[in-house]
């Protein structure tokens, strides 16, 4: 197994969908060597009037500063996909590289889903690590292609020196009342074939790796018990 290189966890909660009490959430994983790697960015400063749903928290960038950084300390950004609650404030981050599958990459650029934010994730290509399915970012940090939710979308697996092993599914299991190998196909989703596939694919690797803390994406009954910043996991 490789060796951690993250020794901090920081879960920000950035926003929320109150009709469904559902939280907008971001991330922040610190290495020994002194980066900082931000996974999802959050909600646009200023929505869009057809997303009346969504509603603005404390920010990615306000909650940062409550650690102690600035949107320059930032080196990565972790693009789990280019949704309005997750990569609304990409540009602020003008120094940090921006990782996202090439697969989610490419669709976005047609795909009307993803214009809203434009501005935010079409970002110079110099900036930006395409790539191909699963991959190892850095020692003891991961990317899971798990498509279905959006083409290409990934999920996150960070491994902490005193937590052990957590996977972030992000949108590819929002609520934990779906991580289950029983989820029936109502029909109702075209998507639904790829959403199961993922989620087989991330409770084997739980499984597998004996992981012990799954962060779903979205779900409130289980964010109301995890530390949120300034405090962290380790």
């Amino acid at each position: 197994m490789s060796q951690t290189a993250i020794k901090r966890l920081y879960l920000m909660q950035v926003g929320s969908m109150p009709e469904y009490q559902i939280p907008i959430v971001c991330y922040l994983a610190q290495t020994d060597d002194g980066r900082n790697i931000l996974i999802d960015t959050g909600l646009p400063e200023v929505m869009p009037e057809e997303e009346a749903d969504f509603e603005n928290g404390r920010d990615v960038i306000e909650q940062l500063a409550s650690i102690g950084l600035k949107p320059d300390d930032i080196d990565t950004v972790i693009s789990t996909h280019y949704d309005l609650d997750h990569a609304g404030r990409h540009a602020a981050f003008t120094r940090a590289q921006y990782v996202v599958q090439r697969a989610h990459h490419l669709d976005a650029a047609s795909n009307p889903r993803f214009a809203a934010v434009r501005p935010q994730w079409d970002q110079p290509m110099e900036r930006i690590r395409l790539v191909d399915g699963d991959t190892e970012l850095l020692p003891g940090l991961e990317l899971i292609e798990t498509s279905g939710h959006v083409p290409g979308h990934q999920s996150v697996l960070a491994r902490l020196p005193k937590t052990g092993t957590v996977l972030l599914p992000i949108d590819a299991v929002p609520f934990g009342a779906g991580f289950t190998r029983d989820e029936q196909d109502d029909g109702s989703n075209p998507d639904a074939e790829a959403i199961r596939a993922s989620t087989i694919k991330l409770l084997d690797l739980v499984e597998r790796e004996h992981i012990g803390l799954v962060i779903f994406g979205h779900d409130n009954g289980q964010w109301e018990t995890l530390k949120k910043a300034p405090e962290f996991y380790e």
